[in-house]
């Protein structure tokens, strides 16, 4: 029907410039040859701007009627509830998104992608491998693979929230198989996709294409790495799950091996980004643990991306027990070798109830306390907002509200 038109609709054009314009025409058909002996056996030589008109009309109405039956024949691409014009330029605006690389793993780096995912679909998230507990820890164990659960759950992160796949993806097993107690489907189907295709990347990419996700997940390398610690006291923890959990004081983490190859393709988004966040998340068990891959946090610093840092809302007990703002940026700069290398700060300066702080005292965690006096010895701007939400007598960071303070920076 659009060649139609289009054919009905410039052979009358052509006719009405040849009479207005003395002789110029749109030579895609041969209008003497075939169009005007058309017109003189219908209504002869004299009324040729009248049917001009009308093949124009005519051309444009079927042309309209066309763009009907084309969107007609979309809709049947698409759950009956959605609206395809919206849908489509919603594709169109997130594609035109600024590019942002993430760089973390756990919920709070997932929390940070549900809202990003709303204003771009230019988004990597750089995942660490280091997680040693849980269902990935036993796939890990048991498998041999990369732990596919920060990985997950970034995936399902950007995908649909309304999905039923993403929420299968989150479904936990809870039976007395002792095979498949804990496990999430997710992770069991990230490990038949490695198997399956070869690799944990390509497990990984297959996943996601499934997934329809907005944006990459990535992890931060694909060799087989163990997160270690060196407590104050001297004492040597290895394991993700048993650093999370220590009673002492953290020196510092590194990683066996201590030189893994990192991802080329986070290599490359790296330098291509415009905007690169740390964070939220667990300081040395999710933030550092990817910074200690030479490659990566060498091609952070000499990024032209503006590096930001999401500094959590709450202490965690035992890993950043007492910790400012400082502190965390001084843990940061400590192991990545660079006084400058983070440019942003993001903070929250929302109120927290008193009766939700008890209950987080109970468990001897704290609000992270901003100490600008010390952040003076670093050249780093401090964007200070409310980005708060509190569910269950949980504080969170609230993804929308977070997504908004970070794309504040790319204008």
């Amino acid at each position: 029907m659009f060649v139609l038109a289009a054919l009905v609709f410039l052979s009358g054009l052509s006719g009405i410039m040849s009479k207005t314009f003395k002789g110029i025409r749109i030579n895609i058909i041969n209008v003497e040859k075939y169009i005007n002996p058309i017109r003189d056996m219908i209504i002869g030589s004299t009324k040729l701007v009248t049917i001009d008109i009308i093949a124009i009309l005519l051309g444009a109405t079927i042309f309209i009627l066309g763009i009907r039956f084309l969107f007609r024949a979309l809709n049947t691409l698409y759950p009956s509830k959605v609206d395809v014009v919206k849908a489509s330029y919603d594709e169109l605006r997130l594609l035109k998104g600024p590019r942002i690389v993430t760089v973390g793993g756990g919920t709070g780096l997932s929390s940070l992608l549900k809202g990003l995912k709303l204003y771009s679909s230019n988004l990597t998230a750089v995942v660490t491998v280091a997680d040693d507990g849980g269902s990935s820890g036993k796939l890990r164990k048991e498998l041999k693979i990369l732990p596919p659960g920060d990985i997950r759950n970034c995936m399902v992160a950007l995908a649909d929230s309304s999905g039923v796949l993403g929420r299968v993806f989150q479904y936990r097993f809870t039976s007395k198989n002792k095979y498949l107690d804990g496990h999430s489907f997710g992770n069991l189907f990230i490990a038949a996709l490695t198997n399956v295709s070869g690799s944990f990347e390509k497990g990984v990419q297959e996943a996601s294409k499934i997934l329809a996700i907005r944006g990459k997940v990535l992890p931060v390398t694909l060799e087989k790495v163990v997160l270690e610690a060196k407590l104050k006291n001297k004492t040597i923890l290895k394991g993700q799950s048993n650093i999370s959990h220590s009673k002492q004081p953290i020196d510092k983490v590194f990683l066996v091996p201590s030189d893994p190859l990192p991802s080329d393709t986070a290599l490359s988004d790296i330098k291509k980004a415009k905007l690169i966040v740390l964070g939220p998340g667990s300081l040395y068990t999710s933030i550092i643990p990817n910074l200690l891959i030479k490659e990566i946090s060498e091609a952070i610093y000499h990024s032209k991306a503006r590096v930001v840092y999401i500094c959590n809302i709450m202490t965690q007990p035992g890993e950043t027990k007492g910790y400012r703002l400082s502190d965390h940026i001084n843990a940061i700069n400590t192991h990545v070798g660079y006084r400058d290398f983070i440019s942003h700060i993001i903070v929250n300066n929302q109120y927290i109830p008193e009766r939700i702080l008890e209950k987080y005292e109970q468990k001897d965690s704290h609000p992270v306390e901003i100490d600008s006096h010390n952040m003076r010895r670093y050249d780093v701007k401090i964007i200070s907002e409310d980005l708060i939400q509190i569910n269950d007598g949980l504080v969170r960071h609230d993804p929308e509200k977070l997504a908004k303070a970070i794309l504040r920076l790319t204008l």
